[in-house]
């Protein structure tokens, strides 16, 4: 498999896989503090998070779970999920999407790792709100979490 250009989504540093098989593979990188995408499930696509190195602490349908390096977190369809990186460390993770697809949204949102401010540029209001607009079309149902997440 090979790297593509790594990109900045959302305030994560990504780097997508070209692979040959029916999912999307990606590596990325959460900076300490940073949040994760919004709230969202997927009607079309099972997703895994495996935790390389550091931790994150996710949301998945109101509960809420901090995974270390080596675990994965399990996302079936229509999971309600988002993550965040609450540590003072940054995490990085393997994440992927199946079946093949999601990685349009990766291409349409991402900036280019190699501009100049490009972690900045992926959290501009203006490109948050793209997201927002076209969330649907990348089948990013987006919701609304509980006001306070319980524990598992």
């Amino acid at each position: 498999m090979k790297p593509s250009q790594p990109i900045w989504v959302l305030g994560h540093h990504i780097t997508p896989y070209k692979t040959s098989g029916d999912y999307n593979l990606v590596i990325g990188e959460t900076p300490a503090g940073a949040q994760g995408p919004p709230p969202h499930s997927h009607a079309r696509y099972e997703e895994v998070f495996l935790i390389i190195a550091g931790e994150a602490e996710f949301i998945i349908d109101g509960r809420k779970r901090t995974y270390r390096a080596g675990e994965c977190a399990d996302l079936p369809k229509g999971a309600v999920h988002t993550f965040n990186n609450v540590s003072d460390k940054a995490c990085r993770w393997v994440n992927i999407h199946s079946p093949k697809g999601f990685q349009a949204f990766f291409d349409a949102f991402g900036v280019p790792a190699s501009e100049a401010d490009a972690l900045r540029k992926s959290l501009n209001p203006e490109r948050i709100g793209q997201v927002v607009a076209r969330a649907a079309e990348f089948d990013m149902a987006l919701q609304p979490l509980p006001e306070s997440a319980p524990t598992k």
